[in-house]
């Protein structure tokens, strides 16, 4: 139930005190009814007084407080119900004082697709409501890849799609280095390549030693029969898998499942590391920098272990590298999420003591890396403002890039730069239509246009200091667009030019409103921080530019064919094999096609053979 709430500045001492001694919720708001921090507490009264106490001299509290025009407390039957509402409110409205978790995107897996003769392992992520059987979760993108590619140089897997294995008539170049056994062309049978797909299984499931007594039967089996190529083949696959082992950092006894914990740093500086351990395996680990100006450490892994879970199932052991009081809270909202039990506990002896350990170590070398990097990259931000005579360091930088193939696929790139380096969630990339292939003023125009309309209406940060590559030209092209939409003076622009050679280290800076460029020294702080922005500008439109051209080269032309949706597409593919064999068919084959029409299958034929 929702208590009355205190408007200040009046009334705090009596609201406080009206305050009953049982757990809740509590949020406290701006004086523009913004949400500030949403908190959780066993007794509302001496939780939310303490942040009022006369002895509480914290600075990062004081700045809450200075803040607070408003407070509202949820009463709640447990401490349990308490951090679930907490985890509810701080995922809808994100408070600026609580943890957020920046990294939102799910962990990825290893699929299984068993609905083929000769199944395929693949990298997944995203929900696992598709047929097949997936082994995870892995801490990152590329330990799955690594991963594949173990298992594809162990076991000779194939890591083609459907399609392209459908339609091979002979070995690919996976078949000729000896990644692949050829099962598309029969190179191998349907019974030998499942054999070899179970032991790749047995692998992924921690069951390498099972692996390692079959490989040994079968080596031995193929020398008594004399086929000693096949029993040299096997030696080396044994041979290979038991070097993977050995790399293994820690290995449980048993299959044990466990998610492993462990926070270092300061408020607004926290590091969390996460270890997955599956089946007994250590697969690694992520570090998470969440932002939490404000949370006390164990505040702080507890809402981030909350958030993580949300779109992650806890195994049945969750190990944390500090004793939390919400432990046993924890465990009961996570067990009441997934549907069986999650113990949540800090160990002190033995293999779960030293993983925590390892994951401490690993948290601690984060954070000296990011503080090192952010060391380096404000002296160079405070090199370029001096260098440019800005009147303080620039804490938000934009650069913009054109990249296109003799104006086709033109793309803009915006990449953002703060204090830390690349804030790459707020890169924007622009699809450059309706002007002149080639002229890159337009396109300049275009997506400066695009970018600072939503500045202008507050939907962006505005930039300190804008980047633009290239000289005069396009200096003046941006400069007219700033003025038109009333930015006028209020952006420092700045245009990045090659030097003589093209090389790095010879950039002419063009300063809007100075009479000549400057030219920074090679290898300065500076220079090198301008080098930077400019070529991650034009990695993001380089890149962005080429997969607009891929999928537009890629693109089917039966995909143009007006009334040609994709089901009596793939109909169409289905009935003569491929596409080769529809532009062979004439108006009479295509009309046997289920579903299409002699009109339709005109429409197709002219089509594809225009002029006909």
């Amino acid at each position: 139930m929702s208590a009355p709430g205190w408007t200040g500045p009046e009334g705090l001492k009596d609201f406080v005190a009206a305050l009953p001694r049982r757990p809740g919720v509590y949020r406290m708001y701006g004086r523009e009814g913004e949400l500030l921090y949403v908190g959780k507490a066993r007794s509302l009264k001496d939780r939310v007084s303490s942040y009022f106490s006369p002895s509480k001299v914290d600075p990062r509290i004081q700045a809450l407080v200075g803040h607070i025009a408003n407070i509202e407390v949820t009463v709640t039957n447990s401490e349990t119900e308490a951090l679930l509402l907490e985890y509810n409110l701080i995922k809808q409205h994100k408070p600026r004082f609580n943890v957020v978790l920046r990294d939102d995107k799910s962990f990825p897996y290893i699929q299984l697709r068993e609905d083929h003769q000769f199944p395929r392992l693949m990298f997944y992520r995203g929900a696992r409501n598709e047929p097949g059987r997936y082994f995870g979760p892995f801490p990152n993108a590329g330990a799955v890849k690594e991963t594949l590619q173990q298992l594809q140089k162990l076991f000779h897997i194939r890591n083609c799609r459907d399609t392209f294995f459908a339609n091979r008539s002979r070995p690919c170049l996976q078949h000729q280095i000896g990644r692949c056994s050829a099962p598309c062309v029969g190179l191998i049978s349907r019974e030998a390549y499942a054999q070899d797909m179970a032991s790749a299984v047995k692998v992924l499931e921690g069951r390498s030693s099972e692996v390692n007594a079959e490989l040994q039967a079968r080596m031995e089996e193929a020398a008594a029969k004399l086929e000693f190529e096949r029993a040299a083949e096997i030696r080396d696959q044994l041979a290979a898998l038991k070097r993977i082992q050995s790399q293994q950092i820690v290995t449980a006894e048993g299959e044990r499942d466990v998610d492993v914990f462990a926070i270092v740093g300061a408020p607004g500086e926290y590091v969390v590391s996460v270890m997955l351990v599956r089946g007994g395996r250590n697969l690694g680990t992520t570090s998470y920098f969440p932002r939490a100006a404000f949370a006390e450490m164990d505040e702080a892994l507890v809402s981030f272990v909350m958030q993580y879970y949300s779109t992650q199932e806890p195994p049945p052991e969750v190990l944390v590298g500090r004793k939390l009081e919400d432990a046993e809270s924890l465990s009961q909202v996570l067990a009441e999420r997934t549907g069986h039990s999650v113990e949540v506990r800090c160990p002190v002896r033995g293999l779960a003591a030293r993983w925590v350990a390892l994951t401490e170590e690993n948290a601690t070398q984060s954070l000296r890396m990011r503080l090192a990097q952010r060391k380096g990259v404000e002296e160079m931000l405070a090199a370029l403002a001096a260098e440019l005579d800005l009147p303080e360091v620039p804490s938000r930088i934009e650069c913009f890039d054109i990249s296109h193939t003799g104006g086709e696929g033109t793309v803009a790139s915006c990449v953002v730069f703060g204090p830390e380096g690349p804030l790459k969630k707020e890169y924007r990339r622009f699809n450059i239509t309706g002007i002149t292939p080639g002229d890159d003023y337009g396109a300049l125009r275009q997506a400066l246009e695009r970018r600072y309309t939503r500045i202008r209406e507050g939907e962006i940060p505005q930039p300190d200091l804008l980047l633009i590559d290239g000289g005069l030209g396009q200096i003046s092209q941006v400069r007219d667009v700033l003025v038109g939409l009333g930015f006028d003076d209020e952006v420092t622009l700045v245009g990045v030019a090659k030097g003589p050679d093209r090389k790095p280290g010879q950039e002419r800076l063009f300063i809007c409103g100075a009479s000549a460029p400057r030219i920074l020294e090679a290898h300065s702080p500076a220079s090198r921080i301008v080098q930077r922005i400019r070529d991650e500008a034009h990695r993001f439109a380089i890149t962005g530019h080429r997969r607009k051209r891929a999928r537009r080269y890629n693109e089917s032309v039966l995909e143009a064919v007006p009334g040609l949706g994709p089901a009596k597409r793939r109909a169409l593919l289905k009935h003569f094999g491929g596409l080769q064999e529809v532009m062979r068919a004439g108006v009479a084959d295509i009309e046997k096609v289920a579903g299409i029409g002699t009109s339709l299958a005109r429409n197709i034929y002219d089509h594809l053979h225009p002029g006909a």
